[in-house]
């Protein structure tokens, strides 16, 4: 017990913020007008939901590994899924009325994975191993679902006539929404089932299990991290939506910073997996994520906005519209022949980084 508490001491600074939060938020967020308290309030509300989101995502870790290939991996996904669509659904009910925020974050996501986390696994894999193999079976079945998901998601509203602007109407939006939840569902009956196969490779060496601690102390443990994320990334709107309104920075902020929040951790599995040669888990990572991301997270997102009566903007625009299709474009080349090198790394990074340059000039 005494063991568990140390190593999971970062669960009690969660809890004591989220108290410290819920009996006196109103009097913290009285006033932003001093920026040394608006930079401590957002530091310290960044990095405790940081650190949160890291303890989940290293609790999914250690399930993956007990659960082994694909299940591991796709315990890891959901779980920082859940944790996304938590998150958003928190700011955007309790936050400034943003009808982009959804959007922005999704597209967070996917920029951040797709190019920022792709990017700088394959950089320092094929640094490292000079050239990495995966299979093409798995990443075929992956981009399958995630381009048609992500077109209809994120382009097609900015075509359709019925609704004014880059939405959908209510027929729309629940075709979207059933549509993504049954090609996700038909794809995880083909992950852990008829096709298991595609998303293993038998070269790689299993990781080595760093536990034996009972699965259901990590399952456990999991949640109870879920629980700060979630209230602390609602009281992390206030000061953000001010900092934004203050500077006059880009809306877009908002949805990077969640991305942000949720990405980082799978980053961080996704680039410590190439680093040791084991692409094919790396892949499941980023390419699960992204899946998961669009297939759940709209839907999720689509039905939260017509119980609460909010416009969900989904249509991508301007700069960004080009660059989502160009990564769509590039990532179904990148993940073509089955193996992978650092040339390929780097165009991805350069494309992250030219996200980030749109941001601010757009």
């Amino acid at each position: 017990m005494l063991k568990i508490i140390r190593e999971e001491r970062f669960l009690a600074i969660g809890v004591v913020t989220g108290l410290v939060f819920l009996f006196w938020g109103d009097w913290l967020h009285r006033d932003y007008s001093n920026p040394l308290y608006l930079t401590l309030i957002l530091a310290w509300l960044f990095s405790t939901v940081l650190g949160s989101v890291l303890a989940v995502v290293r609790h999914a870790d250690h399930v993956a590994e007990r659960l082994g290939q694909p299940y591991g991996t796709l315990i890891l996904t959901l779980s920082v899924t859940a944790v996304e669509a938590m998150s958003i659904s928190a700011v955007m009910l309790h936050g400034a009325n943003n009808p982009t925020l959804v959007r922005d974050t999704l597209v967070g996501v996917i920029m951040i994975i797709l190019n920022g986390m792709v990017g700088v696994s394959l950089l320092v894999g094929g640094w490292r191993h000079r050239e990495q193999q995966y299979n093409l079976q798995g990443a075929n079945a992956y981009l399958s679902v995630i381009i048609p998901l992500a077109v209809l998601g994120l382009v097609l509203p900015n075509v359709t006539h019925t609704t004014a602007g880059p939405t959908l109407s209510a027929l729309q939006e629940t075709f979207l929404a059933v549509m993504s939840i049954a090609l996700f569902c038909a794809f995880l009956a083909i992950q852990t089932g008829r096709h298991r196969g595609f998303f293993v490779l038998e070269v790689e060496a299993p990781p080595r299990h760093e536990t034996k601690a009972p699965l259901l102390k990590h399952v456990v443990l999991l949640l109870l991290y879920m629980v700060p994320v979630v209230f602390l990334a609602e009281q992390l709107a206030p000061p953000a939506d001010y900092l934004i309104e203050t500077l006059n920075a880009p809306v877009a902020l908002g949805g990077l910073a969640i991305a942000v929040l949720v990405a980082t951790p799978e980053a961080i599995s996704a680039t410590r997996a190439a680093f040791s040669n084991h692409l094919q888990r790396s892949m499941n990572i980023f390419l699960g994520s992204v899946l998961s991301t669009i297939g759940l997270t709209i839907p999720a997102m689509l039905l939260i906005g017509h119980l609460t009566g909010r416009t969900i903007v989904l249509g991508v625009q301007n700069g960004n519209l080009v660059l989502l299709l160009l990564t769509l474009f590039l990532s179904a080349i990148t993940f073509a022949s089955g193996r992978t090198n650092i040339l390929q790394g780097l165009v991805h990074a350069l494309l992250f980084l030219a996200y980030i340059l749109l941001i601010f000039q757009g």
